[in-house]
């Protein structure tokens, strides 16, 4: 079973930087697809970015241009890098990832986690 462990938030000005982590532990699985989501304060919980296989990106709009998503293979970490950040960017973040593996009485299974979330506060 995979487990995720987030880092990297905190409180930050407005036109600052952060850069969130995503560990993934576990054995013998391969990492598909990673998104990283964010919920503000009385909202829904919202996509903010995606890595597909091939490492094909997606961003939102309201942080295309600011937030960058990577991953670091050898290290099963995934990683949100928060340019010129901005009071409404303010939200906890959670880093969602699909993998698969294989179990013997299961076969190939595919699966996804999530992580605990990481709270980002952004000052005016």
């Amino acid at each position: 079973q995979v487990q995720l462990v987030e880092s990297g938030g905190g409180l930050v000005q407005a036109g600052g930087s952060l850069r969130l982590s995503c560990a993934a532990s576990g054995s013998g699985f391969s990492i598909n697809a990673v998104n990283w989501y964010r919920q503000a304060p009385g909202k829904q919980r919202e996509l903010v970015a995606s890595m597909f296989s091939g490492s094909k990106t997606h961003s939102a709009d309201s942080v295309k241009g600011r937030f960058t998503i990577s991953k670091d293979n050898a290290k099963n970490t995934v990683y949100l890098q928060m340019n010129s950040l901005k009071p409404e960017d303010t939200a906890v973040y959670y880093c969602n990832v699909h993998y698969s593996d294989y179990e013997f009485r299961e076969g190939y299974r595919y699966l996804e986690v999530w992580g605990q979330g990481t709270l980002v506060t952004v000052s005016s």
